[in-house]
């Protein structure tokens, strides 16, 4: 079985959605067949780099609201957080662009280290205030989980990897994803958002089934004159 998600570093439910499918895999039986394939979504493509915004200003002017109700708002989206197991401080994320961070994964899907990747990426954003469009911080964090820092950081240093971001966004648009996280399941089924732990199991159960319902095949021929070869003759 393939799930494909389609997340942000800096999107909070990419995070917690990913926890909850992980939650749902422990209570499924067939969780070693299992492939899980992330997929590059820029919520912002043009956020700047560095901004002198802290990520409650930065929610309070995209919505109209005062300073107090942004952070209200990212007060209570921790809140969610801490359900799954997460810590989200919001006191010290660092609002940034995150294609160099995308780029960053698509190099580790070379050597099989993406999802690690993935989950360093929103770890180190969420949790510990590290700046996740710094190529030094970026290439620290690629070394933390086996890749070899210095490639890396060269990787960074060009434009490498950029247009599978873009083959991810544009695909994303094809299938009519409108927001992240964005789950697809063997190339048919779609979940979207971070839809609790019951529904992703359920959803789970229902593609394993499928898979292993075995195609009926159908005789369009239906008339008794045809030729045909058996163990004893050909004839008809």
């Amino acid at each position: 079985m393939k799930i494909e998600i389609w997340s942000d570093v800096v999107c909070p439910f990419c995070y917690i959605g990913k926890k909850r499918l992980e939650h749902a895999m422990e209570q499924f039986d067939h969780s070693d067949e299992v492939q899980l394939q992330f997929r590059s979504f820029q919520l912002d493509p043009t956020a700047k780099k560095n901004t002198n915004e802290d990520i409650h200003e930065m929610l309070a002017n995209k919505y109209g609201m005062s300073y107090e109700e942004g952070k209200r708002m990212n007060d209570q989206m921790a809140e969610q957080a801490k359900e799954v197991g997460l810590e989200f401080n919001f006191d010290d994320v660092i609002p940034t662009n995150t294609e160099d961070a995308h780029r960053l994964s698509h190099f580790a899907d070379q050597q099989g280290k993406m999802y690690d990747m993935m989950e360093r990426l929103m770890q180190a954003y969420f949790t510990e205030g590290k700046n996740v469009g710094d190529q030094d911080v970026l290439a620290v964090l690629a070394e933390e989980v086996g890749l070899n820092r210095e490639e890396s950081l060269e990787i960074l240093e060009t434009v490498k990897y950029k247009r599978d971001v873009v083959n991810d966004q544009q695909e994303a648009g094809q299938l009519g994803v409108q927001g992240v996280p964005f789950f697809v399941f063997n190339e048919k089924y779609a979940v979207s958002g971070a839809q609790p732990t019951d529904v992703f199991l359920d959803v789970l159960n229902k593609v394993h089934e499928e898979e292993q319902q075995k195609p009926k095949i159908q005789v369009l021929n239906k008339s008794s004159n045809t030729e045909y070869c058996d163990d004893d003759s050909c004839g008809t």
